[in-house]
């Protein structure tokens, strides 16, 4: 008989111990000192390839991870491509955060696919400098930039050219089959547009000279480029000497030897931020929301600064290692461009300049 009880013990024991605490917290056991509401255990953060994907993954991720617990997996792509495949994942979303070029913030506002924010969840947006802002509470800026022209100085130096000073300085004979342009399908290349058409009395409403000014350019270029993976290798091999690019491409090639110079045209050039958006219905709102306001710390802001971007918080300034290159001057005409207008004007003016201008290519490169 006791040896019935003490079996009946043992079994008892055994289901008390299997009927433990979950995830108890084992001695030695690292715990996050946050922990976000909807209880994720990782997100998805898609965005632009390259120095973003390089700061997310290297530093951001892996100090997010060790403050709330939670993984982050980061799928690269064009802002373009993000955007069009949390379209096409509308009914089923995959991805928690999208990170976009501020006009695609506003076409994902426009299309609904992005959730609005809330002010509370994120408090660091109230340190945002309102600049850099593409669409007020739906995404919020990361990370910093101008679009502006740069040019080789040891190449204008050697054959006395003047150095650019305007938009309208990117038109020239000088320089001619020498150029790094981006396509209007970049935002480099719209970027160019309105520029020169700001530059010649024109403007968003307006960017008819523009139009005129960008024909008389691709005369003088032997092709324009579809994104950065093209453009940059041009200008490190020395095949151009001109360009317009992110200033933050521009601080990538100054670091690998190229000797460009970054200039603020007279006119100004279009102050941005690659911004965050939550995906609409996202699977893991709260702890996309985290990650966004964990994106825009102080702490995270340093970190992008170091990888040759704006921080974007007010008082904030490039880190000294870029301050030469690319840093900004209080009295640089950098502004913020109408958005909204740009989006809804876009496409008439893609097929403008694919019917007007890229038939213009290379005409007067060989005369």
């Amino acid at each position: 008989m006791k040896r019935w009880i003490m079996i009946g013990l043992m079994i008892m024991m055994a289901a008390l111990a299997g009927c433990g605490v979950p995830n108890a917290k084992q001695p030695g056991e690292a715990k996050p000192a946050n922990k976000s509401s909807d209880n994720a255990t990782e997100i998805t953060v898609a965005g632009n390839g390259g120095k973003i994907e390089k700061a997310i993954r290297e530093v951001i991720a892996p100090k997010f991870e060790e403050k709330y617990g939670i993984k982050v997996n980061f799928v690269p792509g064009l802002s373009g491509e993000i955007l069009s495949k949390v379209e096409l994942q509308k009914n089923a979303p995959q991805y928690d955060v999208a990170i976009y070029v501020p006009l695609d913030v506003q076409r994902a506002a426009d299309k609904g696919l992005a959730e609005p924010l809330d002010p509370s969840a994120i408090p660091n947006m109230t340190k945002v400098d309102p600049r850099f802002v593409a669409v007020d509470k739906i995404g919020v800026p990361a990370f910093g930039l101008v679009i502006a022209p740069a040019y080789n100085t040891k190449t204008f130096e050697k054959n006395g050219w003047k150095p650019i000073t305007s938009w309208n300085d990117l038109i020239r004979p000088d320089y001619k089959g020498k150029t790094a342009f981006a396509d209007i399908a970049n935002d480099w290349g719209f970027a160019l547009l309105y520029n020169l058409a700001n530059a010649n009395g024109g403007s968003l409403d307006n960017l008819e000279p523009g139009l005129k000014k960008a024909k008389e350019l691709a005369s003088y270029s032997d092709t324009f480029y579809k994104n950065s993976t093209q453009m940059m290798p041009a200008m490190q091999q020395g095949a151009a000497d001109v360009t317009v690019m992110g200033s933050y491409a521009i601080a990538e090639l100054i670091d690998s030897g190229v000797p460009l110079k970054m200039v603020i045209p007279k006119e100004g050039a279009p102050l941005q931020a690659f911004s965050a958006t939550v995906v609409k219905n996202a699977p893991h709102k709260k702890a996309a929301m985290d990650f966004i306001n964990f994106l825009i710390s102080e702490e995270s802001q340093k970190q992008i600064a170091e990888n040759g971007f704006y921080p974007v918080l007010k008082g904030m300034k490039a880190a000294p290692k870029y301050e030469k290159s690319i840093g900004l001057k209080e009295s640089d005409p950098v502004f913020r461009p109408d958005f909204k207008k740009m989006a809804e004007i876009r496409e008439q003016w893609t097929d403008r300049w694919a019917k007007e201008v890229t038939p213009e290519l290379g005409k007067k490169v060989k005369k």
